[in-house]
């Protein structure tokens, strides 16, 4: 059997806690500002975790990288 490849999009979105969660950066920051609340843009800086359904998807695009 071939080797699986790592999608070069997902490596450079995602990466991994020591719990194996998956980690990325906030949606909703790159344009726009004016209609989003002072609220949102506050709590949507840095990074979160995802969800397990999201996690899924992100862990079968990078099979080598846990």
């Amino acid at each position: 059997m071939p080797k699986m490849k790592t999608k070069s999009a997902a490596k450079k979105r995602f990466t991994f806690t020591a719990n194996g969660h998956v980690k990325a950066g906030v949606a909703g920051k790159r344009h726009g500002m004016i209609k989003r609340t002072t609220k949102f843009t506050r709590q949507a800086t840095g990074t979160m975790i995802l969800n397990a359904s999201d996690e899924g998807i992100v862990k079968k695009y990078m099979p080598y990288n846990r």
